[in-house]
């Protein structure tokens, strides 16, 4: 971290000095002029030539951002929609020139001219100090206004597209979170923990103190104490069925060096602006080579994941009736979930138990959206990386936002390791799910 923080006093310095011989200056009016000087500065910083005036400038141009409020904002982003796409002159040459001789020299100016002129005045941007922390805030807000003006996902795709060059998994370095990891990165585990909510710091210090835990997180070199992603495992002698036995105060300690399973219970990301850049299945792999080279005796790794979209797939077959998946016995036991306190009748309890454990297996298994995608984000998420289903457990988490978001279940997903190359393969190509038979026999296929 010493040799980035050189690094990023080199480029305050060059900075510093660009701005002793730049003469453009961002007016601070605001509204239609302020607008106006600050497009004309994008525009000078796509044509400097020079290193430190164009570091300077972008330092300039993203000091503004920071200061514009949320309306500004909103029109900055319609005018790299509007100001900074393609060069249509040069693009209409180009593609005259490909259809009446398809050279290679023609295709690569096709191609040069295809590119918006954003996305080099996004790679200019970045050349100021701190510029990819600016940046990736632009596309948080971005995101966010994406909601309402579905025009603005060309200039999204232009950040997207970069960003999964710049935060390649070749640029990340993975770190152990411990106890004694400095305290602003620690309060930013506690703060982007987005699973089993962090309440304090004696609740961090259970998550990475005792010898039984562990906690690695994926950073970059320009945003050296931003956790982009982190990940928190727990090291037991078997596959926990619910998010109690991990997280209570009272457990029994392992000793690491006699821990078989490897637990990952929390996988966070940190970074709202990298939303769409996939840090996840490099960071599971990568712990998972870590893990075996400290403690040779592991041998099962698995996960115990949520399953947000569960109550509102059931939701809505509940609301489809008998022309869903549901039989009319199953809709009348559905009807218990309607008591907000049914996990306090046991009555109730039994008899949800085999009808929603079904109902998860059947949703895991064969729910798919209309482009044929597995419905469940984590479930994608896990499969994808080769995982397999492995259990189903009923009940295994009882905070308000597990009950609202899957009645309380949980998923077990296995790793193992020689499969998981051709599970992968099966889910990407084929969209197969690998499950244990438990889980297979939970729901067969058919209705």
């Amino acid at each position: 971290m010493n040799g980035a923080t050189f690094f990023s006093d080199m480029l305050q310095a060059i900075t510093d000095r660009g701005r002793r011989v730049l003469s453009f200056n961002i007016r601070d009016e605001g509204g239609a002029n302020g607008m106006a000087a600050l497009e004309a500065a994008c525009e000078t910083l796509l044509s400097s030539r020079g290193e430190a005036s164009g570091m300077a400038l972008a330092k300039e141009i993203a000091d503004r951002w920071e200061g514009l409020d949320a309306e500004r904002r909103q029109a900055f982003m319609t005018m790299l929609l509007e100001r900074f796409g393609p060069d249509t002159e040069r693009l209409d040459k180009a593609i005259e020139a490909y259809r009446a001789k398809a050279t290679t020299a023609a295709l690569l100016e096709l191609s040069a001219a295809a590119e918006p002129r954003r996305q080099e005045l996004i790679r200019r941007l970045n050349l100021a100090p701190q510029g990819i922390s600016t940046l990736v805030h632009m596309r948080e807000a971005l995101l966010r206004m994406k909601a309402e003006d579905p025009n603005l996902a060309a200039v999204d795709a232009d950040f997207a597209h970069l960003f999964a060059s710049w935060f390649n998994r070749g640029f990340l370095t993975l770190w152990p979170i411990s106890w004694s990891t400095p305290a602003d990165i620690l309060e930013k585990i506690i703060r982007y923990e987005a699973v089993h909510q962090i309440d304090d710091w004696d609740e961090l210090r259970r998550r990475l103190k005792p010898d039984d835990r562990r906690c690695f997180a994926f950073f970059h070199p320009q945003l050296v104490d931003e956790p982009l992603i982190f990940v928190e495992v727990a090291l037991t002698k078997d596959i926990p069925g619910n998010i109690a036995e991990v997280l209570r105060q009272d457990r029994a300690l392992v000793r690491a060096d006699e821990a078989t399973t490897a637990v990952f219970y929390s996988i966070s990301n940190c970074q709202a602006g990298l939303r769409g850049v996939s840090f996840g299945n490099f960071l599971i792999k990568q712990v998972v080579e870590d893990l075996r080279r400290e403690l040779p005796k592991l041998n099962t790794f698995v996960t115990l994941s949520p399953v947000p979209g569960f109550a509102d797939w059931v939701a809505r077959e509940r609301q489809a009736g008998e022309e869903g998946v549901l039989d009319g016995e199953d809709l009348a036991t559905l009807c218990a979930l309607d008591d907000p306190q049914w996990v306090e009748n046991d009555e109730a309890v039994t008899a949800l138990r085999p009808v929603m454990t079904g109902l998860a297996a059947r949703y895991l298994l064969h729910g798919r959206s209309s482009g044929g995608r597995v419905l469940d984000p984590v479930a994608r998420f896990h499969l994808g990386n080769g995982a397999r289903l492995e259990r189903i457990n009923f009940l295994a988490d009882r905070s308000p936002r597990a009950m609202r978001q899957a009645h309380g279940m949980m998923v077990n997903y296995l790793y193992k390791l020689d499969d998981i190359e051709t599970n992968h393969e099966a889910f990407a190509t084929r969209g197969e799910v690998a499950a244990s038979p438990a889980v297979r026999r939970l729901a067969p296929a058919g209705r």
